[in-house]
């Protein structure tokens, strides 16, 4: 049995409830085909100026386009899609609290985008091996029900049994890490272009195989928790001046803000202060980001 599709319509308290039951959920229509056919236009000729993979998991006939926000602005329909954001702030917004001196602090993390890519899985190639993208952190399963990433896929193309539609465990984000998975337990991504499977940190998958004569093009990329460092390093390959163009929240999503209470601050005019200032053109006087807290 596949991953349950669910309608545009639908709200998001049932993608939430699927989700937390199935490991992830396929959306329909989770751009509209403006967008779709933009983003088709943006990265065709940037993915076909790369090459293949050379091993077995990145692909030796797959074609990996990261820098995605470079290549199209409409990376951030597919970032801010409202049921993407409710999944993601759902899993990642967990609120916790310690204490500064007697004073307890209750602190929610910020959340940040991991990767990006493009993936487009060429005729001939076979099954990746399948993974949990949690595990660049060494996650463990259980970690107290908490998950690390709630990530993406966008069907740039039309995914199918037969042309390698992601490959998906369904509740394997329930297992502990013992537990090896199996091919025969995994099911196929099957949705046309314009949809997108969300799916969690901890939930095994994988690319497929293409029995077909075309290539299948999907992207993706991850929301992840802001005190987890960044999988795709966006400070070196996206420019200062490329990110001016975003909208804040896409800003701060590439890492150019904080994670409360004050992680990944910069310091600027004697102070601890937040890195959005320096995107300015002018930057402003630092604002203090310490609340008191940690004054010596």
């Amino acid at each position: 049995m596949g991953l349950t599709t669910l309608a545009k319509s639908s709200s998001n308290e049932e993608v939430i409830e699927i989700i937390e039951r199935d490991g992830g959920v396929i959306i329909s229509d989770f751009v509209s085909p403006e967008v779709l056919a933009a983003i088709r236009d943006d990265i065709r000729a940037p993915l076909d100026a790369i090459g293949f993979g050379s091993d077995d998991f990145s692909g030796n006939r797959t074609r990996r386009l990261g820098r995605v926000f470079q290549h199209t602005k409409h990376a951030v329909d597919v970032a801010l899609e409202p049921h993407y954001q409710a999944a993601a702030k759902h899993f990642l917004e967990v609120p916790t609290s310690c204490y500064f001196g007697s004073d307890s602090v209750e602190m929610v993390a910020s959340m940040q985008i991991g990767v990006t890519q493009v993936i487009e899985i060429y005729p001939g190639e076979g099954a990746q091996p399948l993974h949990r993208d949690d595990a660049i952190w060494q996650w463990r399963h259980p970690e107290g029900g908490r998950q690390a990433r709630v990530q993406v896929m966008l069907a740039v193309t039309d995914f199918t049994a037969e042309n390698g539609g992601t490959l998906v465990i369904p509740g394997s984000h329930k297992w502990d890490d013992e537990r090896v998975p199996q091919l025969d337990e995994a099911v196929p991504t099957e949705m046309k272009a314009g949809s997108a499977v969300i799916f969690i940190g901890g939930t095994y998958h994988a690319g497929g195989t293409n029995n077909t004569n075309t290539p299948r093009t999907g992207l993706t990329l991850t929301l992840d928790i802001g005190w987890l460092r960044q999988e795709e390093n966006h400070y070196l390959s996206l420019s200062r001046e490329v990110v001016k163009e975003f909208p804040e929240e896409i800003q701060r999503l590439l890492g150019w803000g904080v994670c409360p209470p004050f992680l990944g601050w910069v310091e600027f005019d004697g102070l601890m202060t937040d890195p959005s200032v320096l995107l300015g053109d002018t930057p402003p006087v630092g604002a203090d980001l310490t609340g008191g807290y940690g004054k010596k």
